[in-house]
């Protein structure tokens, strides 16, 4: 399996121009719409990626391919055309409000006040948000409660659309979904319960598998494209992002991983930004084994025992990162007790360092106000 990724890696295929690049940005001159004559000077000039003809002159293309100079401005043209991944954007458009994507005000609400607060309202529409920690500390539980949240209406905190939540590790937690789902009112308790009851929200939350990076790659450049571009998903979850690239790889084969994980990364990159869809990975984290080490890249997080995994490779990737920690002692609401839960921004550029508490509950993840923290009894577990 891994020979045929690395024979190919993450071709893509853009239905909408009808051509296909890898990161090598190699072009197929066939589905462009160009005079055959250019065709043939192209491949006989042994020209053969869009990266050649943007780089090249007009007289130095005229000399290597033999074309006229009104032949090569529209090859140029074309070249450049299908080499866009999106149209422009005029002014006028972003005054009118036809590209929501690219409006900064509006964020994807987590469904909780508190931590809304902490992330200035919740996801960005634009990039990549990593929630990293040990294994039961509630990372998918985030995950399931944006699910959810993100089928709202925007008034609401939503994005009225579904979500493609992607499994690597374990089978999805349907019985805990559907939990959530039961006790939505219980959790947004100030939204009108005709609104809530209206929901189908497991009619909109799209489940995929991945077994291998085969299957990851087929899943992000070929499926979810489409539940993206139809409008039927804008919130893309990665349950986790680790699992797959450790599993894959051996320890010699780092440049090789870097390689396929930034290819993935970049796609997730162009899901998020042409369709103003939030991504949310969780991620893995490994342990600290060297004691302090000033040259280590722990992006201050140098008194914790545990790093998030896939190391600086991905962590450059990441828009916004996120670490939840779960602490010892007991949280008491209604009847209810759980262990209680660090959320820490580590590092994102449109937030401070900051951090607050929070639970798991039947009804989902919820942060505790400072109020509420200093009247809570907490007992050592």
């Amino acid at each position: 399996m891994k020979n045929t990724i690395l024979q190919g890696i993450w071709l893509c295929t853009d239905k909408a121009e009808g051509f296909k690049w890898n990161e090598r940005y190699a072009m197929d001159w066939e589905h462009l719409e160009l005079n055959p004559r250019i065709i043939n000077a192209l491949k006989k000039a042994c020209l053969k990626s869009a990266k050649e003809i943007l780089s090249l002159s007009g007289p130095e293309l005229q000399r290597i391919a033999h074309l006229s100079q009104s032949e090569v401005k529209r090859l140029q043209a074309a070249v450049a055309a299908a080499y866009r991944s999106s149209p422009p954007v005029t002014a006028l458009q972003l005054a009118r409000g036809e590209c929501p994507s690219l409006e900064p005000g509006h964020r994807l609400s987590l469904a909780c006040p508190v931590l809304d607060d902490l992330l200035r309202g919740g996801l960005p529409l634009c990039g990549i948000t990593e929630l990293a920690g040990e294994s039961a500390a509630g990372k998918t539980q985030f995950g399931l409660q944006l699910c959810l949240s993100v089928q709202y209406p925007q008034d609401h905190g939503g994005l009225g659309s579904g979500a493609v939540y992607i499994c690597t590790e374990d089978s999805f937690p349907i019985k805990r979904l559907r939990q959530l789902i039961t006790q939505q009112s219980r959790l947004r308790p100030n939204l009108p319960q005709g609104l809530i009851r209206s929901l189908r929200f497991s009619d909109n939350i799209y489940i995929e598998h991945t077994a291998d990076l085969e299957a990851l790659q087929k899943c992000v450049l070929q499926r979810v494209p489409v539940l993206l571009e139809r409008g039927l998903a804008r919130l893309v979850v990665v349950d986790s992002v680790a699992a797959l690239f450790r599993t894959e790889f051996q320890a010699d084969e780092a440049i090789e991983r870097a390689r396929h994980l930034l290819a993935f990364s970049a796609a997730l990159h162009r899901l998020s930004h042409t369709h103003g869809a939030p991504v949310f990975c969780i991620n893995q984290v490994s342990d600290v084994v060297d004691g302090p080490n000033p040259g280590r890249c722990d992006y201050g997080l140098v008194d914790s025992k545990v790093l998030p995994a896939l190391g600086i490779a991905w962590a450059n990737q990441v828009m916004a990162r996120l670490m939840l920690r779960r602490q010892e002692g007991c949280l008491r609401s209604g009847g209810q007790t759980c262990a209680p839960r660090k959320l820490e921004v580590v590092f994102a550029p449109h937030l401070p360092r900051a951090s607050c508490l929070c639970g798991v509950w039947e009804e989902g993840v919820r942060g505790i106000p400072h109020e509420d923290l200093n009247a809570q009894p907490q007992t050592p577990s």
